[in-house]
């Protein structure tokens, strides 16, 4: 009988793609949703793409109630925790963000120990690792290094994902089992979408397209590609080598113009030339984020160029990352294939 794994979050973009392998070498998925109602639309959109969902289950769970977690655990041999909330434009009060975050990976990594799961993969974030600290540094951020959560910096999504894995390893070493957990840190994820549905960082590059975005701020994106982090986190969960570790993953870090440029190329003509050209100059980019929460939220890291040491990542999946510019054609592609822009 095939192994089963819990994959919390499954309407999500990595999450979609990520039950896609886990179906694809063989395992029976149980996948959360926050409502039955939307099972529906996860199944056929994994139908679309050649899974067997004849090997997919549901279960409703809510990050912040308790309901239903112990028993959607029972019988799995992995739990892999993806669902976590995200926002682009920063709440007033940071608890709306970090308090789902924690609670939700509480319940989750309690219902895993309780029915005693052989391993956990919980997603994390290169916002747990890289934020918070000197801007001057240019030295790689790795596995080792953890957000400081008091710079002034650090925005309620950063402290999220910070807090909620320092809470799971915290969990996981108090009950003895520190090494059956692993942590993925992804950056920004792009790729092919399995639906309609942008997602996050996409929904960056429909903003390019739709005039929203009239100039480019010198911020940076580190970004990877979907089927990477999806594969890592099966490598994770299956490899005796990957417990106890992060795992940060990222192929390459671009300021939103190079992001641009790396879209425009990906582009028919007419759509291309929609896309800004111009770079706005900090000192404007500080005055538009008086306008644009979107912006202000990330005014901290205007021009600070971050990397990823994912050598790690790289050594277990056993093949090179897809490249940044490749991920960011795949997404305009997807978008373009699903009348997005």
């Amino acid at each position: 009988m095939p192994d089963r794994v819990l994959l919390t979050g499954i309407s999500g973009f990595l999450a979609g793609h990520l039950a896609l392998k886990l179906l694809e070498v063989g395992y029976v998925v149980r996948g959360s949703v926050r409502k039955l109602d939307r099972a529906g639309k996860v199944r056929d959109t994994l139908a679309r793409q050649g899974a067997d969902v004849g090997r997919l289950e549901f279960v409703e769970l809510d990050l912040t109630r308790d309901e239903g977690w112990r028993e959607a655990a029972e019988g799995c041999r992995y739990l892999q925790h993806t669902a976590s909330p995200f926002v682009i434009q920063m709440p007033r009060d940071r608890m709306e963000l970090v308090g789902p975050a924690i609670a939700g990976t509480e319940r989750a990594i309690n219902a895993a120990l309780a029915a005693n799961v052989e391993r956990v993969v919980l997603t994390s974030s290169m916002a747990a690792i890289a934020y918070g600290h000197d801007k001057d540094r240019t030295a790689p951020f790795t596995s080792s290094d953890w957000t400081n959560l008091e710079s002034r910096t650090v925005n309620a999504y950063i402290e999220s994902k910070t807090r909620a894995e320092r809470r799971a390893w915290e969990l996981m070493r108090a009950a003895g089992r520190e090494k059956d957990l692993a942590a993925v840190n992804p950056s920004a994820i792009l790729g092919p979408l399995l639906d309609e549905d942008p997602g996050t960082s996409a929904a960056l590059l429909v903003r390019l397209y739709d005039g929203s975005t009239p100039a480019a701020p010198r911020i940076p994106l580190t970004i990877v590609d979907v089927r990477d982090v999806a594969e890592l986190h099966v490598r994770a969960m299956e490899a005796p080598e990957a417990g106890g570790r992060r795992f940060p993953i990222g192929d390459r870090t671009m300021f939103l113009g190079e992001i641009a440029d790396a879209a425009r190329a990906a582009s028919d003509p007419e759509r291309a030339k929609k896309i800004t050209r111009w770079t706005m100059p900090d000192w404007l980019v500080r005055i538009y984020g008086l306008f644009d929460a979107d912006v202000s939220g990330n005014l901290g890291e205007l021009g600070i160029l971050k990397r990823l040491d994912s050598r790690e990542a790289v050594a277990l999946l056993g093949h090179p990352l897809i490249p940044a510019r490749e991920a960011i054609g795949a997404s305009v592609r997807s978008l373009v294939a699903h009348k997005l822009i």
